[in-house]
């Protein structure tokens, strides 16, 4: 039998890799692996333990080895790389994954396996259902961080699980392949979550117990960092909630506000509103139409680097309208109006001998002249990082 036909014969025969990532975990990964592979024996499961080391200096590798486990070596660095590498190396139908630092039971893996077999193609571990030792989880991670990120994404993306940074999960292995997952770092947890979500595939969870790891040496994790990654992934990938809609909506309220005032005082009820609203309106109007560019270029450069985010046929039309060319004309156009106004206002003053002039009416010209010559600078600016964009992909 040849070397390709050995691995396809196992991949068929073997039912579940457990997967750990590892980077110098010499304290705890003998444990770990003793633990699942005591499982595989007492549930029967044709099954094998596999290391995705990522640069260990420890001894990590060896110790893998002689405790039974798989190791397969991943040179590029980062939590998500070593668990795609790991992935893609795994010989099992289903993958349960988990961190080797004796926090999660990989002797209690029932739960996972018992939802994959029903056909279930994500399986998280929920700590906030399972129980959560005693100095096992940072405060900061356990009443702020973790709740917020995964109520950030279960309301962006509608995902019925409400522990999205857990370690211990399983999930079918070709289903997570097809979702082409990229990203190299801690937020690797969350892209799988939302990718899974957004594809359709079927999830749930069951009550994990987190206990305090066994090292004596700081995590990985780095609190603030790390969870900016998260925070970040999540925002690429929901831009039309977080930014299109609150931007567009800002825009045209303080557009149409600025517009209004050029042509006098507004009152409603008790209420007048003159030069200052008329200036913090443009203002609105301004980081309004930020939000609106960066929305359509975010989500624009999401879907140019693979990343499988909703789209709709709007959108599409829109982006098939939009370059660097377009971007310019409508740019230079907006200037050119905004400039025209002004300079109206100045042949006007010349014509008067450079005289006083009346602040009110001044004013009230002046500030829509100033927002049209920013929405176009903004507008040509837009429509170069476009063109930016588009040259990174010639290039690829």
């Amino acid at each position: 039998m040849t070397g390709l036909a050995a691995r396809m014969s196992l991949t068929e025969t073997l039912e579940l890799s457990i997967l750990m990532p590892c980077l110098n975990e010499a304290e705890t990964l003998a444990v770990c692996i003793d633990k699942a592979q005591d499982y595989l024996r007492r549930s029967g499961i044709a099954g094998e333990v596999l290391i995705a080391d990522n640069g260990s200096t420890d001894g990590s590798q060896e110790i893998a080895e002689e405790h039974g486990a798989r190791v397969v070596a991943v040179a590029e660095k980062g939590y998500g790389s070593a668990l795609i590498g790991g992935i893609e190396a795994a010989r099992g139908s289903y993958v349960i994954m988990g961190d080797a630092d004796d926090s999660y039971d990989f002797s209690a893996l029932d739960g996972f396996v018992e939802r994959l077999r029903a056909g279930d193609e994500l399986v998280m571990g929920n700590r906030f259902r399972g129980g959560i030792e005693p100095g096992a989880m940072p405060p900061l991670h356990k009443y702020l961080g973790n709740p917020v990120l995964s109520w950030i994404g279960r309301t962006l993306f509608r995902s019925p699980i409400k522990d999205f940074h857990c370690g211990l999960r399983g999930f079918n292995r070709q289903s997570m392949l097809a979702l082409h997952l990229q990203t190299t770092g801690m937020e690797f947890a969350s892209e799988m979550v939302v990718k899974s979500t957004l594809g359709g595939s079927r999830v749930s969870e069951v009550p994990t117990t987190l206990k305090k790891d066994g090292r004596s040496r700081p995590p990985h994790l780095r609190s603030w960092r790390d969870g900016w990654r998260h925070l970040r992934f999540l925002l690429i990938f929901s831009p039309r909630w977080l930014f299109l809609i609150p931007g567009s909506l800002a825009f045209l309220i303080g557009f149409l506000g600025t517009v209004l005032l050029a042509f006098g005082p507004v009152v409603v009820g008790e209420v007048g509103f003159t030069y200052s609203s008329q200036i913090y309106l443009a203002a609105l109007a301004v980081v309004g139409y930020q939000a609106f560019l960066f929305a359509l270029l975010t989500k624009i450069y999401a879907q140019h680097e693979g990343f499988r985010i909703p789209r709709s046929r709007n959108f599409e039309r829109l982006e098939r309208r939009i370059s660097l060319e377009s971007g310019a004309i409508v740019g230079v156009v907006l200037f050119l109006i905004g400039l025209g106004i002004a300079l109206s206002q100045l042949i006007g003053w010349a014509a008067g001998g450079y005289g006083a002039l009346e602040a009110g009416a001044t004013i009230r010209v002046a500030i829509p002249s100033a927002l049209l010559m920013m929405l176009g600078a903004q507008t040509v600016m837009g429509g170069m990082f476009l063109g930016v964009l588009s040259v990174g992909l010639k290039r690829r």
